[in-house]
């Protein structure tokens, strides 16, 4: 893929340095370019960035940001729940001074998250065993059944 740039073929750089253009964060999240579109709209990323020819740009932060949700996706977080987890540590990450108890309400609503993530992980793990209980057990009658053919 061709290096975002400006009319003059020019590199297009960010403050850290480098930006990609939706196909190159497609491919290094693994998510479809429908699917950022997607949380573009909603508003869960923003790209960091346009070219001069209206092309999205986007920066690590933005790749980073991303796949927060893609991870968070499949443990079913609703898109409001993701909204809510990256403001959170948007607010932390911001580096400015945070109201007094405001920094402590943050880090609890992130913890929040952190205790859902780990019981959606457990839950998962106990289905992953009863299914492969389940194919094994199929395994099993169907190895029974040719053997008393």
């Amino acid at each position: 893929m061709r290096p975002a740039g400006d009319e003059k073929g020019q590199r297009i750089t960010g403050v850290d340095g480098k930006h990609m253009q939706i196909g190159e964060v497609a491919a290094r999240t693994e998510l479809s370019l429908r699917t950022i579109r997607h949380y573009e709209e909603t508003g869960l990323v923003v790209p960091s960035a346009r070219s001069q020819g209206g092309f999205r740009l986007y920066t690590e932060a933005d790749v980073a940001r991303l796949m927060v949700i893609r991870r968070m996706k499949p443990l079913g977080f609703t898109l409001d729940q993701m909204r809510d987890l990256l403001e959170a540590t948007d607010r932390l990450d911001s580096g400015t001074q945070l109201p007094p108890g405001e920094r402590e309400d943050l880090l609890e609503r992130v913890n929040g998250f952190h205790e859902a993530a780990q019981q959606r992980v457990a839950d998962l793990r106990t289905q992953l065993a009863r299914a492969e209980e389940f194919a094994a057990t199929l395994s099993e009658r169907l190895t029974s059944a040719q053997h008393s053919q």
